[in-house]
């Protein structure tokens, strides 16, 4: 049984444009909301848009940052997929498998919202590889880092 939710604050700049993002495309329920800030549900967690008076810079590469969720279920991996294609959300990466035939492959996706915080939604092949797997030492794409 779960006893805490995650919790992530992020930066925005169009409140509108976020609610059409997170609620109509990725299904989001909305909570509180006021004209600096609205809270979405997403999977039963709290995420807090918090507008901000300048645009934030769109980053270069996945990383550093990105938040998302990790599915139990590659079903319910790929009906998200198939729904952010469908309602026109804007992929930064399209779906795909990192790391094949390993212990740590996955499937996985990065969507952009409109303000330029990336999202990744993916699903791993062996459970195991979500917190354990410690003999492989690789976390992220080298590749995927900006200079």
């Amino acid at each position: 049984m779960t006893t805490s939710l995650f919790h992530l604050a992020f930066p925005i700049y169009d409140l509108e444009a976020t609610l059409r993002f997170y609620v109509e495309g990725l299904g989001c329920t909305v909570g509180r909301r006021s004209k600096h800030a609205v809270t979405h549900g997403l999977a039963g967690h709290q995420l807090v848009a918090h507008l901000v008076s300048d645009q934030p810079s769109q980053q270069k590469g996945i990383y550093p940052r990105h938040f998302g969720l990790v599915f139990l279920s590659q079903e319910d991996w790929q009906v998200l997929a198939d729904r952010a294609k469908t309602k026109g959300l804007s992929f930064y990466q399209q779906p795909r498998v990192r790391f094949p035939e390993t212990r740590i492959e996955h499937r996985t996706f990065f969507l952009e919202d409109p303000s330029h915080n990336l999202l990744e939604f993916k699903h791993y092949t062996h459970e195991s590889a979500i917190f354990g797997e410690q003999d492989h030492s690789q976390v992220g794409d080298s590749s995927e880092y900006s200079e």
